[in-house]
């Protein structure tokens, strides 16, 4: 009897939270045109409590997607704008001598902006080694040690780092255990025409609709401890478990898995599939995710958890064509 009663509650609390975040992407469409499944999965990634790489050609309004979800979701969010002389402690903050009424001298900490609860790294990939590996501690374990000390970060905290896949120059690439702390990559896309006009409307006239905040932090909580609470079906938990199966050379069945695929995806990966598709599916509102779930988001959680070989690349072999088949074989 009190499962059922859980499961009428957890039914209930689901209904009320699809229509929170149906009001919370009319808010988010007020600010960006189209972007349909960019936004989708965005909140996907907030929802799943993770840290997302928005990845896409300039003046794709990543920025402006960024800010907008800090809005509408009640976050309090930073921008920090990646360049190869930013230092570590431009992101963390830095210790620095203080001297107090009576002439006594200590040492002050002054937080930098990662202490925030949204922090937008924008393109990521153009700092040092040293300052993006400054972000590992942050994301992994919400807490940044500084001289030794330890300073948490608010909760809930998340990252969404932007990346320009086109200006190569200049820029250093993202360690695989940096890519591993992300929960997916979003790839942005060029709008389609129709999009595209609507966006040269609203944007050059004389007003230029804002959107509104939706939700609070503390919903905001709520929602991504509901996400946990969800149902898995076995069907499900199977397909996850083949596709990551299917996905490592070591143990794959497919050929170009086995010739070509340099590593695969690591249990990481599974632990952000499980709960992507879970927050899909409360976002599309329905209590418990499908396989269909799996197949939508194989691409977005697997992608930058694989890496081709050289020979693979030149016989044109394409990550995303891969996991794309891989994940209908498995769903």
């Amino acid at each position: 009897m009190a499962t059922e009663i859980k499961d009428t509650d957890l039914a209930s609390k689901a209904d009320k939270a699809t229509q929170r975040l149906a009001e919370t992407r009319i808010s988010i469409a007020k600010s960006i045109v189209g972007l349909d499944t960019v936004v989708e999965q965005s909140l996907a990634v907030l929802l799943s409590g993770g840290h997302g790489l928005l990845v896409g050609a300039p003046g794709l309004a990543k920025t402006r997607l960024v800010h907008t979800l800090a809005i509408v979701t009640g976050l309090d969010d930073k921008r920090v704008q990646f360049t190869p002389d930013l230092m570590p402690a431009d992101i963390l903050g830095s210790e620095v001598l203080d001297e107090d009424d009576h002439g006594k001298r200590h040492f002050r900490f002054i937080p930098g902006p990662v202490f925030c609860r949204l922090l937008m790294a924008d393109e990521i990939n153009r700092a040092s080694p040293r300052t993006q590996a400054a972000l590992l501690q942050a994301m992994q374990e919400g807490f940044v040690t500084v001289a030794g000390h330890r300073h948490d970060l608010p909760k809930p905290f998340h990252v969404l780092a932007t990346q320009n896949p086109i200006e190569q120059e200049g820029t250093y690439p993202l360690p695989e255990a940096q890519l591993d702390r992300f929960l997916m990559q979003i790839d942005v896309p060029y709008p389609s025409k129709d999009e595209e006009r609507a966006i040269l409307l609203a944007t050059t006239g004389v007003e230029d609709a804002q959107s509104e905040p939706v939700l609070s932090v503390d919903e905001l909580v709520d929602l991504q401890h509901l996400v946990r609470a969800m149902p898995v079906g076995e069907a499900v938990m199977a397909s996850i478990l083949a596709l990551l199966e299917s996905a490592r050379p070591d143990t794959s069945g497919d050929r170009d898995v086995r010739d070509g695929v340099a590593w695969g995806p690591g249990p990481r990966a599974g632990q952000a599939l499980m709960l992507a598709v879970r927050a899909r599916a409360l976002i599309q509102g329905r209590l418990a995710p499908s396989t269909e779930d799996v197949l939508s988001l194989a691409g977005p959680v697997l992608k930058h958890r694989m890496a081709l070989s050289f020979a693979a690349r030149a016989d044109g072999l394409s990550l995303d064509d891969l996991i794309g088949r891989l994940a209908a074989e498995a769903a």
